[in-house]
């Protein structure tokens, strides 16, 4: 029986602690958290966000004080992007980094504070975006939520399947 439970809390730990790669348990601090860039540079899946970040010259603005909520697109949902396109889009600083702004919130919102229903909120280039909540599905625009709540020392990010 004790063999049973150490094995099943050890299949758990693994599991949750491999859910959200990036996300770092390192206490309540600020100081002791990763920041909203640091995250996404350490996940393979946001390399292409953090390409875009870079060509878009908006690494030092999300490494800022914040809060931000980000709504970060993985590689998965830049590769619904047709590729001539979003070449195209990584050559163009000014497109780019509206488009990146979308996915910026100031402030910190957290999936528990997304009331049920639709709620309107201004993102960082000052464009009005919708995230909806149904129970406990979260969408932003016409993407879904698939990990929520990733907490950085400078606010959180809330993992995308889709650039909105």
């Amino acid at each position: 029986m004790n063999t049973f439970v150490v094995a099943v809390s050890m299949v758990t730990m693994a599991v949750f602690s491999n859910a959200a790669p990036g996300h770092h348990h390192m206490g309540t601090t600020g100081a002791s958290m990763m920041d909203i860039v640091e995250i996404a540079s350490g996940d393979p899946r946001f390399s292409t966000l953090v390409t875009a970040v870079v060509a878009a010259d908006l690494v030092d603005t999300l490494k800022g004080a914040g809060p931000f909520t980000v709504f970060a697109p993985t590689n998965d949902g830049f590769a619904n992007i047709p590729e001539d396109d979003l070449k195209d889009l990584l050559d163009n600083k000014e497109q780019l980094t509206k488009v990146l702004l979308r996915h910026v919130v100031p402030g910190k919102i957290q999936a528990c504070d997304i009331p049920q229903g639709k709620t309107e909120v201004e993102t960082a280039d000052g464009e009005k975006v919708t995230i909806t909540r149904e129970g406990n599905n979260i969408s932003v625009e016409s993407a879904s939520v698939v990990i929520p709540d990733i907490m950085a020392s400078n606010g959180v990010i809330h993992v995308i399947d889709a650039v909105i």
